[in-house]
């Protein structure tokens, strides 16, 4: 056990140091205060964790967490060359989006509970993560995935007919609009050149 505990604080110590936003932010608050990082990471994930159960705004800190290092990530990823980052930042935010519908309905009920922002931040975390086993990747892979090739005829009718019907409601709606807002226009000019001149 001792083993185990010894190789997580390694990786753990490893991960800390590791090029990137985490480790800049943790060189300049160990540089201002003093003290290793090794203490600094874990207390201030233990003050997120008694700040997400106890804390007054928990529910925007924990969707702070879920959408802004995600955003700034997926920008870096649309900035470069390679597939692979923009797959995964992409596999996140379809992940994200359909807990977010899950969440509409349950989140009046779920948000009673003490735990569940901690809970929320802990699971979009994990879909983050960076790993190859992310939350955002299973997730995918076990059930977004399977479910959307298994109704994948139905749903493109849908958005084909949705697509069809926005359509003739925007041709519908600008041929209705325009005659007046040029009317409008004519009459706004008529006016303005009939007190000035």
């Amino acid at each position: 056990m001792v083993g185990f505990l010894e190789r997580h604080v390694q990786r753990f110590q490893k991960a800390l140091r590791e090029p990137g936003l985490i480790n800049d932010v943790l060189t300049i608050v160990e540089d201002n205060v003093g003290v290793d990082r090794i203490y600094i990471a874990p207390g201030a994930i233990g003050f997120l964790a008694v700040y997400l159960v106890l804390g007054f705004g928990a529910q925007l800190v924990c969707n702070t967490i879920g959408f802004v290092y995600p955003a700034y990530a997926s920008i870096k990823a649309i900035e470069t060359n390679s597939k692979d980052d923009d797959t995964k930042w992409l596999t996140y935010w379809v992940v994200y989006a359909c807990f977010g519908m899950v969440e509409f309905f349950s989140d009046i009920l779920l948000s009673w509970f003490p735990l569940y922002w901690l809970g929320k931040c802990v699971f979009l975390i994990f879909c983050f993560a960076p790993v190859s086993w992310n939350g955002a990747t299973l997730i995918y892979r076990n059930i977004i995935r399977p479910i959307f090739l298994n109704y994948e005829s139905e749903i493109e009718q849908v958005a084909t007919m949705v697509e069809s019907e926005i359509g003739q409601a925007t041709t519908k709606f600008i041929s209705t609009v325009q005659p007046k807002l040029a009317a409008g226009a004519k009459s706004l000019s008529d006016s303005l050149n009939e007190n000035y001149l």
